[in-house]
């Protein structure tokens, strides 16, 4: 595909409560580091390159840019990165954090956040990213055990004005049902791709049926989490790939934008290149033909 040509707007929209956004957006977990993720040992990015690659994005129609304060290595912080290249924000653009998890300034991870302590989160992510409130907060979960109190919290500083909307990370059906009886929930952000387990599918789909806007990650990367992907794929991807002159990454976005008009995609990388192709996949379409090849692989087993 000609990835040059292509914009987010070809992935089409969804709104996320009253924020308007292209369904193809921009993950900031990769932008800090080379290599794997989060590890306290990361070698740092290139700031110039980084600023660079968002500065691009957002040519290139991006206007969703998924962040959150943990996003950091040794010399670069996601939030701050997105403050030096952006600001002053255009006024289209949504950025989307996440609360819940915490690393101290060496990396290491500290316990999940109190309700208590999440106000000091979303204070942090509003001071780095030079913002007076935060459009879309996501509460990061682990585990299965309530989040009232705590997404009570998220409620309380969505009333105060520090929070445009809400949404959930890493969450099951009966958290999103849980949180609705709160406050409204605009997105439920969880590991989804080629691959992903039958309950997942289900979940897509009730978000769906609600409103709710479903926001996969691990899309490309599968089971690489935080490494990447492999670089390996199955044939069947492999082959919808050479059909459309494409790389199996962008036949993976694109298969996860055909399971609903409210799945949107936020794809990271802090390689130019990578960003030009992330974006080209929202322009691919896939026949019915080879969707119901992917499809059949999807229930086979787990992303390669």
């Amino acid at each position: 595909m000609t990835s040059q040509t292509i914009t987010a707007a070809a992935s089409g929209t969804w709104k996320l409560g009253d924020l308007e956004i292209n369904r193809m957006g921009f993950g900031a977990m990769r932008l800090t580091q080379h290599g794997e993720a989060l590890r306290a040992d990361a070698a740092s990015s290139d700031r110039g390159r980084a600023i660079r690659v968002l500065r691009r994005a957002v040519e290139l129609g991006v206007n969703h840019l998924d962040t959150a304060a943990f996003y950091f290595s040794p010399l670069r912080s996601a939030n701050e990165l997105i403050n030096r290249a952006l600001a002053p924000y255009p006024d289209d653009l949504v950025i989307t954090t996440k609360v819940g998890p915490g690393r101290d300034p060496s990396g290491a991870w500290l316990p999940h956040a109190t309700p208590e302590q999440l106000r000091g989160q979303v204070e942090e992510n509003l001071r780095q990213l030079g913002r007076d409130h935060l459009d879309v907060v996501n509460l990061r979960i682990v585990g299965t055990d309530s989040l009232a109190e705590r997404f009570g919290a998220l409620a309380e500083l969505r009333e105060a004005g520090l929070i445009r909307q809400l949404g959930l990370s890493n969450v099951t059906p009966a958290h999103l049902a849980e949180a609705q009886e709160i406050a409204p929930v605009v997105c439920v952000q969880n590991p989804y791709g080629i691959g992903a387990r039958p309950e997942e599918d289900a979940f897509l789909r009730s978000c769906g049926a609600q409103g709710v806007a479903f926001v996969p990650f691990y899309a490309i990367a599968g089971a690489g989490r935080e490494a990447g992907a492999s670089g390996e794929d199955h044939d069947e991807v492999r082959a919808v790939a050479r059909a459309h002159e494409a790389s199996t990454a962008q036949v993976r976005l694109a298969w996860t934008l055909h399971r609903g008009p409210h799945v949107l995609a936020i794809p990271g990388t802090g390689n130019p290149d990578h960003l030009l192709a992330n974006v080209a996949a929202g322009g691919l379409r896939l026949s019915d033909g080879e969707l119901a090849v992917l499809d059949r692989l999807h229930r086979g087993g787990t992303s390669a």
